[in-house]
């Protein structure tokens, strides 16, 4: 099984968010849809970055370190050494 960690971003909220799935397309639509939760408030969330596993443990882990970061800065940082 493939899972990907995850971050979006929200231009309305300058909000990162988090997080771990196995379809990112699904999971998207889903933080765009009518749901419940951190992600209701705004409907223009966006793909920032992702990463892929190959196990659910390791995704979790790295899902955990980058939550644990709490710095925005940390988070930019990775996004942008993506795109180069």
């Amino acid at each position: 099984m493939i899972f990907f960690v995850y971050i979006i971003y929200s231009k309305q909220k300058d909000l990162f968010y988090v997080g771990i799935t196995q379809n990112i397309e699904s999971r998207l639509y889903k933080h765009l849809s009518n749901q419940s939760g951190l992600t209701s408030n705004a409907k223009d969330w966006i793909l920032a970055y992702k990463e892929l596993f190959n196990a659910k443990p390791e995704a979790l882990q790295r899902e955990k370190e980058i939550k644990a970061w709490k710095s925005r800065l940390m988070i930019e940082k990775l996004i942008n050494s993506s795109l180069n």
